[in-house]
């Protein structure tokens, strides 16, 4: 009874059964093989794969033998070659540092005008204000013109009245 009170440790024991029929038995004998639908997927393959490496070495044999015959062509045309290279390098490399160029331009001049805009209110804001000056200037001109007109008025009647009394 006392062991009975104690706790028992437990115990997981596995043990492997034992069978008289060998794998081969069990799963079949074509368990061990590849199925058919692999066989016919590298007998597909096969000839498509010996395709591809007869065009590798094809390409392989032009390329050598254009090799051989532009070697020597290379060699007696590099007076002309190796100059007409340079130029179409140092042209290539110039197109392509006048886009950097205008590119970079752009983003500045964008970058200047969103500080601008930032500072001074937006593109609208700005015409708006311009518009009320260009108004207001009117309304100036205007008004001096009024003035300068009835400035001259009255300089005629005085000159038609002095010239008329004398």
């Amino acid at each position: 009874m006392a062991e009975r009170d104690r706790p028992q440790p437990h115990q997981l024991q596995v043990h492997p059964q034992q069978h008289s029929k060998s794998l081969i038995g069990q799963r079949g004998a074509a368990a061990g093989g590849p199925s058919a639908s692999k066989v016919l997927a590298v007998l597909a393959m096969l000839p498509l794969g010996g395709t591809f490496l007869a065009l590798a070495g094809v390409t392989l044999t032009g390329t050598i033998i254009g090799l051989c015959v532009t070697t020597p062509l290379f060699i007696i045309f590099s007076p002309v070659i190796v100059p007409a290279a340079i130029v179409l390098a140092l042209a290539v490399t110039g197109f392509l540092t006048s886009g950097a160029f205008g590119l970079t331009a752009l983003s500045s001049l964008s970058w200047v005008l969103s500080i601008l805009r930032q500072k001074t209110g937006s593109v609208p804001e700005m015409a708006d204000q311009a518009k009320k000056r260009v108004a207001g200037i009117a309304d100036y001109v205007g008004q001096k013109t009024k003035e300068v007109g009835q400035d001259i008025q009255s300089k005629v009647h005085e000159a038609g009245g002095k010239t008329g009394r004398t």
